[in-house]
């Protein structure tokens, strides 16, 4: 997977792809979730993430008080433990990693809590969301660290041309 080919790309087009989902938020069409969801269907039937792993190793996710207590106890310590070792609190006084790489992502890119993940990493890239044009400013956002989500995008105007 060439991530700086992605990254290049997002980059490239992402005012064309503010402007696609921007009108997409100005008139939703109709069967706007059922070609979302058809849509992320369609590219997570290419895209394997395992090829990649770019989400967890450039950003982290905020970390849930019930994703602390579940992670924590899957992990067997006291929840302040686990938050003391991998955790700090943000600006915006939101938990998140300490650091970068992800501390449970595996060197085959495999998640070592995977059954117990954050919220935040279950939902990530947030293309199967209803009413997605909710968040365009996190697609958006997301196409330059995801290639599944720039081939989402991608897709879903193609999608709408038809």
């Amino acid at each position: 997977m060439n991530l700086d080919f992605y990254k290049n790309q997002a980059t490239l087009k992402q005012k064309e792809h503010k402007k696609f989902l921007d009108n997409l938020k100005k008139k939703p069409p109709k069967n706007l979730d059922y070609t979302v969801q058809e849509t992320h269907d369609e590219v997570f039937e290419k895209i394997d993430c395992l090829k990649c792993a770019n989400c967890c190793k450039t950003t982290g996710p905020l970390f849930t008080e019930k994703d602390t207590e579940r992670i924590a106890k899957h992990l067997r310590m006291k929840q302040v433990d686990f938050e003391a070792k991998f955790l700090r609190t943000d600006e915006d006084n939101d938990k998140v990693l300490q650091s970068l790489p992800c501390w449970f992502l595996n060197a085959d890119n495999t998640c070592s809590i995977y059954e117990v993940r954050p919220k935040a990493c279950r939902e990530f890239p947030h293309t199967d969301r209803r009413k997605i044009y909710q968040i365009n400013h996190l697609t958006i956002k997301n196409t330059l660290i995801c290639p599944a989500a720039f081939e989402f995008v991608e897709r879903l105007k193609k999608n709408f041309e038809k």
